[in-house]
């Protein structure tokens, strides 16, 4: 999941994406209102935490041009006044949520968890290919029953190609979905990644490299009774 946290106070941003990250997420950050503006804008985001009050352009005004472009992002309103006019004025501006300051950490995580289940197609919670399963709620993995130990960016690389259900995922639609800004477009990360996703996924292979394309985890055929052979 790709998250954005645009909050003018630096260590409470800088908190946010620490503990998002450690929950398997990819965090990019804005300290302002321009900056957040011009990052929702290059950059497909599953969930935007968007503080109201921002310097040199209002959470408002950012939120309302997020929802008149017509992107599938969702936006997680912050703000430090918590009173039930204010949730309704951040709600009737396009905001998929509001939470007041402060707040619970765990309960800022649980939010955009489900927020970032809305931002996309929806995929069932639990993704599955043969006898390979993966809880996306859960972040477990397992194989045959028996469990997967897996990196964060081992995990959202498996779960990118299974949403695909067989389609073709680019390195650098993987590279964007599962790292953040700070990554190197030219790196060979996405590559080693998915070599050492091979390994521990084990045998058979389940994850296809197609030439000049990307990756795939190809879905099962059916063959029904009096079907072709």
């Amino acid at each position: 999941m790709r998250v954005l946290v645009v909050e003018d106070e630096r260590n409470l941003c800088d908190a946010i994406a620490r503990g998002l990250r450690r929950k398997g997420m990819a965090v990019d950050v804005a300290y302002d209102g321009p900056s957040g503006h011009e990052m929702a804008y290059v950059t497909r985001y599953d969930v935007v935490v968007l503080d109201r009050d921002l310097p040199g352009m209002h959470g408002d005004e950012i939120c309302a041009a997020l929802v008149e472009s017509g992107a599938l992002t969702r936006v997680l309103m912050l703000t430090a006044s918590g009173t039930v006019a204010d949730r309704v004025e951040g709600l009737q501006l396009g905001a998929d949520d509001y939470l007041a300051k402060p707040f619970a950490f765990d309960e800022l995580v649980a939010r955009v968890q489900a927020l970032g289940r809305r931002a996309t197609p929806a995929a069932p919670p639990v993704l599955s290919v043969g006898d390979l399963v993966l809880d996306q709620t859960r972040r477990v993995v397992t194989r045959g029953g028996a469990p997967i130990e897996l990196t964060n960016k081992e995990f959202g690389v498996l779960e990118e190609l299974l949403k695909a259900r067989g389609g073709v995922v680019s390195s650098e639609e993987l590279l964007e979905r599962v790292w953040d800004a700070n990554t190197d477009p030219f790196t060979t990360t996405v590559r080693v990644t998915v070599m050492t996703l091979r390994k521990k996924v084990g045998d058979p292979p389940l994850i296809e490299t197609v030439v000049g394309a990307g990756y795939r985890v190809p879905e099962p055929v059916v063959v029904t009774p009096g079907g072709p052979q």
